[in-house]
């Protein structure tokens, strides 16, 4: 049986670098044709972190394993750190020395779990999926129930 072919277009967004900040999602099935949309904002983190939640949180709402899943982002942070594989190489020195670390572990759990491509789009390039994404990721920066960053905010407190 051929496994299910997924699109998953991702945004992420910090109103201030770090500040407010959002993540955007829109997973459109191949076979169905079925869209999920999902967003979440946070109190304070940065725009690459988002970048980055926006394609676990897309992986992890995945209800099967093995699934063929086309990741589509404007981040070159995200996009190059897995297809130049540098995550695989921070991951051997235990990411030492890198930022994020909390999402890439918890990113490479989940990615390990598909067959993942990743390909990259020029932002605010009028892309219809990519706009959707920025427009929810900028709503749940600006958003009321903000919920905490809390690996973020404490290594900003350690770092003060």
């Amino acid at each position: 049986m051929e496994a299910k072919s997924i699109c998953l277009y991702t945004d992420g967004s910090a109103l201030g670098n770090p500040g407010p900040g959002g993540y955007g999602l829109r997973l459109e099935s191949q076979s169905t044709g079925h869209i999920k949309e999902h967003s979440q904002g946070f109190i304070r983190t940065t725009n690459n972190r988002m970048e980055l939640m926006a394609v676990i949180v897309g992986l992890e709402l995945l209800k099967q394993d093995s699934m063929k899943v086309v990741v589509y982002s404007d981040s070159k942070y995200v996009v190059d750190s897995v297809e130049k594989k540098w995550v695989f190489g921070w991951e051997k020195k235990d990411f030492k020395q890198k930022k994020n670390p909390d999402l890439w572990k918890r990113f490479l759990i989940v990615y390990r779990k598909h067959k993942v491509r990743f390909k990259w789009i020029k932002g605010h390039n009028l892309h219809p999926q990519n706009e959707r994404c920025d427009q929810l990721a900028v709503v749940a920066a600006k958003g009321i129930n903000l919920i905490s960053d809390t690996f973020f905010e404490r290594i900003e407190k350690e770092n003060l």
